[in-house]
């Protein structure tokens, strides 16, 4: 990954949380190109039990939340949702065949991942908890 992108998605990110029952920061991600990335391949890449469930989802879902501005927003929740749209942005500009991966139940590990212009995989990690 170069370090563009890798820069790009750490400033994109940096101080945002990911809100859920916790609010979690957001890690920039890279794997070398190892061919299609898979739910077992990144099970096994995340070091996951083989048998963990995953849920696919795109990153507009994902994100949906998120990136909606309500009219009862006030001026610093406008800016949190200009950030996240920002992110999605920065995503969606830089990496191809992006997927979102939830991992586990309960305590998910989230991987928004994608393909980089030299086939390497790399976005976003963070963590949710959803009771």
């Amino acid at each position: 990954m170069t370090d563009s992108i890798s820069d790009q998605l750490k400033q994109a990110s940096e101080g945002l949380l990911f809100l859920s029952e916790t609010d979690a920061p957001f890690e920039v991600i890279h794997w070398p190109a190892q061919g299609e990335l898979t739910p077992p391949k990144l099970l096994q890449l995340t070091e996951h039990p083989p048998d963990a469930p995953v849920e696919l989802r795109t990153v507009d879902e994902f994100f949906a939340i998120a990136t909606q501005e309500e009219d009862w927003h006030d001026a610093e929740e406008r800016e949190t949702v200009q950030r996240f749209q920002n992110l999605v942005s920065v995503l969606k500009q830089n990496l191809s065949q992006l997927q979102v991966y939830r991992v586990g139940s309960i305590e998910i590990d989230v991987y928004i991942v994608g393909v980089t212009q030299n086939g390497d995989w790399a976005g976003l990690s963070t963590k949710l908890v959803e009771t």
